[in-house]
């Protein structure tokens, strides 16, 4: 009993141990915050190496202050360079007077400004090449080195090699062109740290490269002129218009580019002309761009207008101005990434509001799809009397967003171009003939020879006809209904629309009642409808007279059924005189 009773309270404490440790973590977890660990944060470099294009900026600002000691910092020395101040002096001057001479940086947008560098060019990972230096005896490229392990924040500095072939070239002596030939006030006096006659030669040199480059055009233009025989055409003038300007802005850059760097004038100067010169060139290539939308815009919808394809210069219009607006946004996405501005995060927004807006206008998009579709297919076009499903009507306008028809009841109907292309479009404007296909039902009196001379004369009339197209008619004794003796007649009409097929089709209805009046039999009235007038007799004497001439064809075996002889077809044709004697023309003088 005693053993019975320690098991239970052996239980019963593992029982409340069980549950009191949950509820003191949950205790826990309740009571504490949660922590997360914040990734240590790489600590800037107070002179600003930790890319590339911060080395870069960072010596050039060094130089351009003059403080040579602080531009040292940016060179890969051995210890015993480094603790020469003189020799760490001497090495930044040399490095700027090559500069000087023939050197040049690449522009500050175009090196890399990650920790990493340039990861997409033929070097080793991590070294970058920034500039070269290209003078009578030194032949220089100057490269940029990561000095920091994977475990380190980055730090690029010159490397060693462009440091030692700057070491060992010879200066002594050597002045740039602007040195001989500037007076020696303009290089003692300094505007940035900068001889103020360099400034003063930039913007001579500016509006030099600008001259010369127009008179290299025109030098161009009039070789082209001479060589090029459509030149002098609208379509020639058109295309040198617009490559003029964009060339004579390269032109003019190559030239300043150029003449500046041979001349000498400070690093420092050009460097900070560098954004400019890159922005006027990725200018020249938008103008161009634009230049060449304008010049295509122009030649197609010309070619449309002598087509008579009146519909698809509004779409020409909207895709010339959609072209026109995505120039303009790629040029201020390029712009703002020359001058340093991050546009990732304006491309990811302009993204999801390109998203949104997709969305948003799936209709109009839908019309646009439409409308495209239907300039390309052309299933109608202005001017052009069609049905869609159950409207009917002429084309008035074909839009970017919807097509406009005019009804016979004269209102003005607009379907929407996603909605039209999707739907049956039946188009009466291309018949190249139409189709004649009346239905006869006789009177039962009706005689089996007064029958045939009907479907002989009837088939006659038709082969005779001027306006009814030359392949076989078909007028058939189709059958016998409950009230009349049915013959169905198919022919095709050939005219310019529709108007004159009318015309045609009412002629031939007449001359076919006369046929019928003349064979001595009628129509045939519908069984359902009261005729109370008194009925006109069956004529004996014309049914007689027609009955002596079906035996006489078939006594001289002319009786022209089933078929029709060929030379009686021959015979036949143009016989009858359309339109008939009597009848109004318009005469060619009117």
């Amino acid at each position: 009993m005693i053993l019975d009773t320690k098991r239970l309270l052996s239980f019963l404490l593992l029982m409340m141990l069980l549950f009191v440790k949950p509820f003191q973590a949950e205790a826990q977890l309740l009571g504490t915050k949660a922590t997360t660990e914040e990734p240590e944060k790489t600590p800037d470099d107070s002179l600003g190496r930790r890319t590339p294009q911060g080395t870069v900026n960072g010596f050039i600002k060094a130089i351009g202050d003059q403080n040579y000691l602080r531009a040292s910092q940016y060179f890969v020395l051995s210890k015993r360079s480094y603790r020469k101040t003189a020799e760490r002096i001497r090495i930044a001057k040399t490095f700027q007077q090559l500069l000087d001479q023939g050197g040049s940086f690449s522009p500050s947008s175009i090196i890399s400004n990650k920790e990493l560098g340039r990861i997409d060019d033929d070097l080793t990972t991590g070294v970058d090449l920034v500039g070269s230096i290209s003078t009578n005896k030194n032949n220089i490229q100057l490269y940029v080195e990561n000095q920091s392990d994977d475990s380190e924040p980055a730090l690029w500095l010159f490397s060693s090699e462009t440091i030692d072939a700057i070491n060992a070239a010879d200066v002594s002596g050597e002045k740039t062109f602007l040195d001989r030939i500037l007076p020696k006030v303009l290089i003692e006096r300094k505007l940035g740290n900068v001889p103020i006659g360099h400034w003063g030669v930039v913007v001579i040199m500016a509006v030099v490269a600008y001259l010369l480059s127009r008179l290299l055009i025109y030098i161009i233009i009039f070789l082209i002129h001479k060589i090029w025989k459509q030149a002098d055409s609208e379509k020639g003038e058109a295309i040198i218009d617009a490559f003029t300007l964009p060339i004579q802005m390269y032109l003019t850059v190559i030239l300043f580019v150029v003449t500046t760097q041979r001349m000498g004038i400070s690093i420092v100067v050009r460097q900070r002309f560098s954004i400019i010169i890159i922005t006027i060139g990725i200018l020249a290539f938008l103008i161009l761009l634009w230049r060449l939308t304008d010049f295509v815009s122009m030649f197609t919808r010309s070619r449309m207008n002598r087509r008579g394809r009146i519909s698809a210069v509004s779409v020409v219009l909207f895709l010339s101005r959609t072209t026109k607006a995505a120039i303009v946004v790629i040029g201020i996405i390029v712009m703002l990434g020359i001058i340093g501005v991050d546009v990732t995060a304006g491309l990811a927004a302009l993204g999801i509001g390109g998203i949104a807006l997709a969305l948003g206008a799936q209709k109009t998009i839908e019309n646009f799809v439409g409308s495209v579709s239907l300039i390309a297919d052309q299933p109608l076009r202005v001017g052009d009397y069609c049905r869609v499903d159950d409207i009917k009507g002429t084309v008035e306008s074909i839009g970017m967003r919807s097509t406009t028809l005019r009804t016979s009841a004269r209102t003005i109907v607009t379907i929407p171009n996603g909605q039209l292309s999707a739907s049956k479009i039946e188009n009466y404007a291309h018949r190249d003939r139409f189709i004649f296909n009346p239905i006869f039902g006789f009177r039962m009196e009706t005689t089996p020879d007064q029958m045939r001379y009907l479907l002989v004369e009837l088939r006659s009339l038709l082969y005779a006809h001027p306006a009814v197209l030359n392949s076989p008619p078909i007028v058939r004794f189709t059958g016998i209904t409950a009230d009349a003796l049915k013959v169905e007649i198919t022919a095709y009409i050939e005219a310019i629309n529709f108007e004159t097929s009318q015309e045609v089709q009412e002629d031939l209805l007449l001359r076919m009642m006369d046929i019928i009046e003349k064979s001595g039999t009628s129509l045939a009235y519908p069984s359902q409808t009261l005729y109370m007038a008194t009925d006109i007799p069956v004529s004996n004497e014309k049914a007689d007279e027609v009955a002596k001439t079906v035996k006489k064809w078939k006594k001289n075996n002319e009786l022209q059924l089933p078929k029709f002889d060929p030379k009686r077809v021959e015979e036949l044709k143009g016989s009858i005189k359309y339109p008939d004697d009597g009848s109004f023309e318009i005469k060619e003088e009117e």
